[in-house]
């Protein structure tokens, strides 16, 4: 499989840290919707086979719908392909399974993520929005502060351990096994790698780096079965789950239930900074919030990539796709897909119909989407409340992944009148 002369990099992950790259994706809709990507040695961590990129809207939605033919199972959901000794760990959550075995743990866990016990905690996730914004508003420095730092990622990680019922004393933990898992592409976001025997990076993934996070999911557990609370982490422990599904399930909540509002909420900001006439819309009222969101998800998906593995030889838009291929849909492009949102480039927060894929399709589609919008609603509603029209005050930092569309570092103005 020849990598064609006009086909653009979008597999590099230092790519991301200058944006995302829509020209790139836009010429591989329009050429090469299904494209052949080298996977090439990066930063110490070794090269793979490459991977099918899927970017057009339609054959994304078909990958993530048909999971006979794109198994989440065969090879789990990261692109680059994990160590075969880790691949039957890595098949204990339900993100790296199939219909049938992947709905009976989604059953379960979706029966302690109901809606009506996410939207118990309403009143603390507006309350939390307000005390926030108003110490980064009261503590900012020439009127500017890195909304990451002073609002975003603490908002986030307190809206997610009060829902599964984590003490206060360890919810630095959550956020530190979180950097560790989803930043450790970027140099910077993360710390240093362990390195295998062989001096390979360790993958942050692997059983042998979430024994700390394993260990303290059981202690927790065993802590909620004494004193039952009214959090996602009582319901589990009493779900009949093996102590294995239990700590699988508890590191995909804390990783994956952190970091898509984490890689969501600064980016929606970025996208109402960029769009001060749309800013005044939601803040006037004249567009629903819940639509506004749904735009800023369209336009900022805080997951850029996920991996299926074909299970059999078959076609994919013309392409011949083998068993074992790798095939990568890429939602950010999905979004962008001019065959389906018009002027996909502008931010229109009164877009409707507004068929994104930030959320995913299909069996994986993402279990704590509810919760995730009422955070986003909320922290937007008590911004345009109190807070200015949003305004950079400095260059944002992106997060170095082609995995999580994160944001790693956004000054904004957040002093002057409401706007």
């Amino acid at each position: 499989m020849d990598h064609a002369a006009d086909i653009p990099d979008v597999f590099d992950p230092r790519v991301y840290a200058a944006g995302v790259p829509h020209e790139c994706y836009r010429l591989l809709r329009d050429r090469h919707p299904v494209a052949w990507q080298p996977e090439p040695e990066i930063a110490g961590w070794p090269a793979g086979p490459g991977f099918w990129a899927v970017t057009r809207h339609a054959d994304v939605v078909h990958v993530l719908r048909d999971h006979r033919t794109y198994s989440s199972w065969l090879g789990a959901t990261q692109i680059r392909d994990p160590d075969p000794a880790d691949l039957p760990f890595l098949r204990r959550t339900m993100l790296n399974q199939d219909p049938p075995e992947h709905g009976r743990l989604r059953r379960l866990v979706a029966r302690a993520f109901t809606p009506a016990r996410v939207d118990a905690f309403a009143g603390r996730v507006r309350e939390r929005a307000r005390t926030l914004l108003a110490a980064a508003r009261d503590a900012a420095d020439d009127g500017a502060a890195d909304l990451v730092r002073t609002v975003t990622d603490e908002y986030a990680l307190l809206n997610l351990t009060d829902l599964l019922g984590v003490p206060p004393a360890d919810r630095a933990l959550l956020l530190e096994w979180t950097v560790r898992v989803i930043g450790y592409q970027d140099p910077d976001d993360a710390p240093a790698p362990l390195l295998g025997p062989d001096g390979t990076p360790l993958n942050p993934r692997s059983p042998a780096l979430l024994g700390e996070m394993f260990a303290y999911a059981r202690e927790l557990a065993a802590h909620k079965r004494d004193h039952p609370g009214d959090d996602v982490m009582t319901a589990l422990a009493t779900a009949g789950l093996d102590p294995a599904e239990l700590e699988m399930f508890f590191f995909l909540l804390t990783v994956a239930g952190n970091d898509t509002v984490r890689s969501a909420a600064p980016g929606g900001l970025l996208a109402l900074a960029g769009a001060p006439d749309e800013y005044r819309r939601l803040a006037a009222g004249d567009v629903p919030v819940e639509r506004a969101v749904d735009e800023l998800l369209r336009v900022h998906p805080p997951v850029l990539s996920f991996r299926r593995s074909a299970a059999v030889d078959h076609e994919l838009a013309g392409q011949p796709v083998r068993a074992g291929d790798k095939v990568v849909v890429l939602h950010a492009s999905a979004n962008h897909d001019e065959r389906v949102f018009t002027d996909p480039g502008r931010l229109d927060l009164g877009r409707t119909p507004n068929p994104h894929v930030s959320f995913g399709d299909g069996p994986h589609v993402c279990l704590g989407a509810h919760f995730a919008r009422l955070q986003l609603r909320t922290l937007y509603e008590e911004w345009c409340a109190a807070m200015p029209v949003p305004e950079l005050a400095g260059p944002p930092r992106r997060l170095v992944s082609n995995f999580i569309n994160g944001i790693t570092r956004l000054p904004l103005r957040v002093s002057g009148p409401a706007g």
